[in-house]
């Protein structure tokens, strides 16, 4: 009895301590921003002579804060209220060395902006909010404002989260018997129509505009999109004209039907046909709109994407419905983008799908239950999602419901030095150090000499990694720096060892230490 009582004892304390230790994994690692005035995003940004410019300077700190931009061309105008600016791009193609300045009373910053004018955007990939793994088909105008307003209000657009994009399901739907979808997918002109769920959808651009962000659409190059809303096969001239027109940013183009349009046994020509002719199609339209090709990698889109004026491509397939198998399914998808290094660069960014953190839609349980629940991911396992896809310079784009965001999922999105090596200006997607069925490094070179290193342990214990700076192509004493807890760890001038929990990761960045004064 005795035995029985102590051993019930010895359990419980057990599951007690088991569970006390994945709650303290939980922890937020990602400090709170201070209270004055910093100035946060990218140092660089691509616009086109004479098209419409709209930046909101990403800026934490207590509010009210006022802004001030030294060097900005004439054809634009900050709001120095609300740190927006707007106007026109130069008509002369060139580099335009701005400083954006951010004061409150609690302090003031300033932060180095180069306008590229010239033919490439997205010189830094591309980052907001999708609404598709949280809403599918079900997605609505009031969500797409919901979701702008928290972008707002939560802090995200202070680290440089722009783009608002609504996914599938805003077309009319051939096949939908509901009045709200249903109906005359297009007009008698051949303009295509958004379904009931959308009444204006130049309004709901203007309304993302008016908070300093920027709108983003989908269709796809088939008769229909992958839930039978309306594609743009035969009508691409029309349909970017009306989406330039509308007012978006942001074009995600998805094969979906496509492959009823493609031969069955599809040439690279036939790949690359329909996203050479949108391409061209939308850098011809007087608006600024971010070209993404969803087609899961097909015919090493990598290779061509950039020339059919991609600037980003999926190289996988949906991460959404790709199965765990040892690991989660974001190490799968990760490991095989981040093979595709060298493809990557200003202005073309190899996509690896959506940040599923936070509350999401299950993609294979949709049709029976519509809710979004808490991620099955374990917190390092989250941290190392983030810092992969940071390495990787991929398109940030959370997935999550945006009005169930949490601390623990804000600190996952903004930690403004691990956002600054995704936006690095000399972009430079992270290379494989190493990689093995136990771990995975990468190292990104930054644009300021510093280089930062990613240790992945990819087993389902805590394990001791180990990375010299030989291995990294460094040499010399460097120091240390934790991004994600920001915070200063020391010096090293041969190899850095540490402890990385079962799939976890350890992000530090790696700077020439200066010798005397």
């Amino acid at each position: 009895m005795i035995r029985v009582s102590i051993s019930a004892l010895l359990l419980s304390v057990l599951c007690v301590t088991q569970l006390w230790s994945a709650e303290s994994t939980r922890q937020i690692l990602t400090p709170k921003p201070p209270a004055e005035a910093r100035v946060n995003g990218p140092t660089i940004y691509g616009a086109r002579p004479g098209h419409q410019f709209i930046y909101r300077i990403p800026c934490t700190g207590e509010r009210p804060v006022r802004f001030a931009a030294q060097g900005l061309p004439a054809s634009l105008h900050l709001d120095p209220l609300t740190g927006i600016i707007t106007g026109h791009a130069p008509d002369k193609t060139g580099t335009y060395a701005v400083t954006l300045q951010a004061s409150n009373s609690n302090g003031r910053s300033s932060r180095l902006f180069r306008i590229v004018v010239g033919d490439t955007l997205a010189l830094t990939p591309p980052m907001g909010w999708n609404d598709w793994y949280s809403y599918y088909e079900q997605v609505t105008d009031k969500v797409m404002r919901q979701a702008a307003d928290r972008m707002i209000s939560s802090g995200m657009a202070d680290f440089g989260y722009q783009y608002v994009n609504v996914d599938g399901g805003w077309q009319v739907n051939t096949n939908g018997k509901d009045p709200e979808v249903g109906g005359e997918p297009r007009d008698p002109q051949g303009n295509i129509r958004p379904n009931r769920r959308f009444p204006d959808m130049q309004a709901l651009a203007a309304y993302i505009h008016n908070k300093g962000l920027k709108a983003g659409l989908y269709t796809s190059p088939g008769p229909v999109d992958c839930a039978d809303s309306t594609g743009s096969y035969q009508h691409e001239e029309a349909d970017a004209r009306t989406f330039a027109a509308w007012g978006f940013d942001f074009l995600k183009y998805d094969w979906c039907s496509y492959t009823t349009v493609a031969p069955a046994k599809p040439t690279l020509a036939d790949m690359r046909k329909p996203y050479d002719l949108m391409g061209g199609i939308l850098k011809k339209q007087d608006r600024d709109i971010v070209f993404n090709l969803c087609q899961y990698g097909m015919g090493d889109v990598w290779t061509w994407g950039a020339d059919a004026g991609g600037n980003a491509w999926r190289t996988t397939g949906d991460l959404g419905m790709t199965k765990d198998d040892r690991l989660p399914a974001f190490y799968n998808i990760g490991i095989t983008n981040a093979a595709l290094s060298s493809y990557a660069g200003p202005g073309h960014w190899n996509d690896p799908d959506y940040l599923l953190i936070g509350n999401v839609g299950d993609a294979f349980k949709w049709e029976q239950s519509q809710e979004r629940l808490p991620t099955s991911l374990t917190p390092d396992e989250q941290y190392s999602y983030v810092s992969m896809w940071s390495l990787m310079a991929a398109p940030l784009f959370f997935a999550g419901d945006m009005t169930a965001l949490d601390d623990f999922t804000l600190g996952l999105l903004c930690n403004s030095e691990v956002i600054d090596v995704d936006q690095d200006a000399l972009g430079w997607q992270a290379r494989v150090i190493r990689r093995s069925p136990d771990e995975l490094i990468l190292e990104k070179p930054l644009e300021d000499g510093s280089v930062a290193v990613g240790l992945f342990n990819l087993t389902g214990s805590s394990r001791k990694m180990t990375a010299s700076l030989t291995d990294l192509g460094l040499s010399g004493g460097q120091k240390l720096r934790d991004l994600w807890r920001q915070k200063e760890i020391g010096e090293v001038t041969g190899s850095f060892s540490h402890e990385v929990t079962r799939h976890g990761v350890i992000l530090v960045r790696f700077s020439p230490m200066r010798i005397g004064r």
